[in-house]
């Protein structure tokens, strides 16, 4: 019964195309990540800018790629929000991305795999 336990050994090309895969989910979830963290910044940047404005004083926001009038005291909140929904999007990924390449690292120990650099 202890032989039905064990998984069978996979092919060189089939241990290659899992590294691969391993890889690439690994490389679109840090491009993620770093994009969502660039928009980050652009909100802390434009919430610090409006913060000490008067809240009637008109501004414009890209909404869908249309632009439209609003007034500080309409934008800030919703930036704000927008702000904590992407921090937490960030986070998400983040642990995402650790649990992954922990999965990977196993994976790579499991099957004597060591990374050639180039």
């Amino acid at each position: 019964m202890s032989g039905a336990s064990k998984e069978p050994q996979l092919s060189e090309q089939e241990l290659r195309i899992a590294a691969n895969q391993y890889g690439n989910e690994l490389k679109a979830i840090a491009s993620k990540i770093g994009e969502l963290e660039l928009q980050l910044d652009e909100h802390n940047l434009v919430i610090k800018t409006m913060s000490p404005m008067p809240e009637e004083r008109k501004c414009f926001r890209l909404i869908n790629g249309v632009m439209v009038e609003r007034t500080v005291r309409e934008v800030l909140p919703a930036l704000k929000t927008n702000k904590e929904g992407i921090s937490k999007t960030i986070e998400q990924l983040t642990t995402q991305y650790r649990s992954k390449d922990k999965e990977f690292s196993e994976f790579q120990q499991k099957n004597h795999i060591r990374i050639a650099s180039a």
